[in-house]
């Protein structure tokens, strides 16, 4: 099979999975390998994938009007790619890959998401999931319940992904306590949507005893979640997106995470590598990437979050202890070198 180049198409994104793809892009370009992506027009700019690109609108839902548009638009940019090896990012962007590659071409699949809730909308999520497992030659899940859930629906090989966080840069305490204030501060960075359980952190802030939460990040919970704060008084600062995170970092007290469910979580790993206290809920991934080191309580248990965020805040000792923990944790996690290593071997097991 002709070693052609690698095209990784993802949907919109506007955290991990961009960032994800864009760490691979620079390693597999540095190796020689020819790498193309094909993403919607706005993630190709917020990310920067500035040559040898396709606009290609994928969207967070199903429009089969757009999404055969997004179809016949991969198609033409895999005729001008011959030999081309396919790796889609998302359920999304995999359903649309699978539609457009011929049965000739690789297709790899990496999953970043679980099919959360109820009803029709997660039976119709699950049924695209199938759809994209049973065609893709190869399925990574970023963590082990993905994984699982890919075997059962008919993945023929599954493995779990290696996404490390970006290195951040060395933060300054100093810069960071202007920002977050003085007195215990317990730092969370999440886009404000349904999936990192933001409602629950609310919930847990107004459980405090002392200390307070500040929130970085922006998106569609935004003013929703403003209006409870101000209107119950609650100890939690929006800061909105931020680019100082680092700074923040070494700063805060304790890092916490709220999410409803997460893979190989950013912000968990940026803590640990801080060597900050982690107190997250105990869902997907989440544990792989803490190991021991985090205080890791049950979803949609407010309480029990609380109590667990207070006994930090309240124990500078306990905190050292974490802290320690953290940073032990995060020498053994996977590095960028381990994930490219890891694509590299699966684009090359598909070619040989």
């Amino acid at each position: 099979m002709s070693n052609g180049p690698v095209v990784f198409v993802l949907g919109s994104s506007a955290g991990g999975v961009g960032r994800h793809v864009v760490q691979l892009c620079a390693g597999l370009r540095a190796a020689g390998v020819d790498v193309r992506v094909a993403a919607p027009a706005e993630t190709l700019r917020r990310f920067g994938f500035d040559a040898a690109t396709t606009a290609v609108e994928i969207g967070a839902n199903l429009d089969p009007v757009r999404d055969l548009r997004a179809v016949a638009a991969l198609r033409a940019a895999l005729h001008a790619a011959p030999g081309a090896l396919v790796h889609a990012h998302g359920v999304r962007a995999g359903l649309v890959a699978a539609l457009a590659v011929g049965r000739r071409t690789p297709f790899v699949v990496t999953l970043h998401n679980a099919v959360l809730g109820a009803g029709p909308r997660a039976r119709l999520g699950l049924g695209v999931l199938r759809v994209v497992c049973r065609r893709a030659d190869v399925v990574l899940g970023v963590s082990q319940d993905l994984v699982q859930i890919a075997r059962a629906l008919g993945a023929r090989t599954a493995e779990r992904a290696l996404v490390p966080a970006p290195e951040l840069p060395a933060g300054e305490a100093t810069r960071g306590r202007a920002v977050l204030g003085e007195g215990p501060v317990a730092l969370a960075v999440a886009r404000l949507a349904p999936q990192k359980g933001l409602p629950t952190l609310l919930d847990v802030a107004g459980r405090l005893t002392l200390g307070r939460i500040v929130v970085v990040g922006d998106g569609p919970l935004h003013d929703e979640l403003a209006a409870r704060v101000r209107d119950e008084r609650l100890p939690v600062t929006l800061i909105g997106r931020r680019d100082d995170v680092a700074d923040l970092l070494a700063a805060a007290d304790v890092a916490l995470s709220t999410s409803l469910w997460e893979g190989q979580p950013v912000f968990v790993q940026e803590a640990l590598r801080a060597g900050v206290p982690v107190v997250a809920t105990d869902v997907g991934g989440t544990r792989e990437v803490t190991g021991d080191a985090a205080v890791l309580v049950p979803v949609g248990d407010p309480r029990a979050f609380a109590d667990a965020l207070d006994a930090l805040l309240g124990d500078r000792g306990a905190r050292e202890d974490r802290g320690r923990r953290s940073a032990a944790r995060a020498a053994r996690l996977p590095d960028a070198a381990a994930a490219l290593a890891q694509v590299r071997g699966v684009h090359d097991r598909l070619r040989s």
